[in-house]
């Protein structure tokens, strides 16, 4: 079956190189999307042969995602895994997502961070937290790690999830997809790597995004 791993970035220059020399030799078919970086993300990416498409601005994860899910079915993925670009994931754990897809117990494999939060800091466990939360309230369903970025789809689950939130909200977004379609949905707990640079970043977990996420989940409830 092919498999096609989605890596959205963004000012990801520092670490894409290394993301993609761990990606590549066991997962080739790599779709990283350049999601209107103003460093040389794009360029590290095109140089190291895999396909990189480009927007012009930055649309945020959401327009991110949904372009890589788009440009992965047109490439005739049967699995479809995204994977950040930060260095967060570790690439053995594709193998793992995609078995359960391969052997027909899934259509949806979520790596869960929060199944063992060894190692992960406080601050981060909280705010999925309260992710979870609002995922459940919003949309009934619940999960242990709704943020989570590493996520693997069937074509067909792929194919039915339609994404319009072009920010972090995308993630939640992605969750209610899971439920109104009623895809088999399963977790597996994954041990993220933490560094200097990932805990650096503010991945919208600032009071001020959350509440822009939350406002712009309220939406997405109210119109599908």
């Amino acid at each position: 079956m092919k498999t096609v791993i989605v890596i959205p970035a963004y000012n990801e220059e520092s670490t894409i190189a290394k993301v993609l020399a761990e990606v590549k030799p066991l997962f080739p078919n790599i779709i990283v999307i350049d999601d209107g970086s103003t460093d040389n993300t794009y360029q590290i990416a095109k140089g190291l042969g895999v396909t990189v498409l480009r927007h012009m601005i930055n649309r945020g994860l959401g327009g991110a995602l949904g372009t890589g899910f788009q440009a992965a079915l047109l490439n005739q993925a049967d699995i479809v895994v995204t994977f950040d670009a930060d260095g967060q994931h570790q690439v053995e754990d594709i193998s793992r997502l995609i078995k359960l897809i391969i052997e027909g117990q899934a259509d949806v494999v979520i790596g869960s961070r929060m199944k063992d939060r060894k190692g992960m800091p406080l601050h981060r466990q909280l705010a999925n937290v309260v992710g979870n939360l609002v995922t459940k309230l919003l949309f009934g369903i619940w999960v242990s790690d709704s943020q989570s970025g590493l996520r693997a789809f069937s074509r067909q689950a792929a194919s039915q999830i339609n994404i319009n939130s072009n920010e972090m909200e995308v993630s939640s977004e992605i969750i209610n997809e899971i439920h109104v379609h009623q895809l088999r949905l399963t977790e597996i707990p994954i041990a993220p790597i933490y560094t200097d640079y990932s805990l650096s970043k503010p991945q919208g977990q600032n009071f001020i995004t959350g509440l822009k996420t939350l406002l712009k989940l309220i939406m997405i409830k109210i119109t599908k």
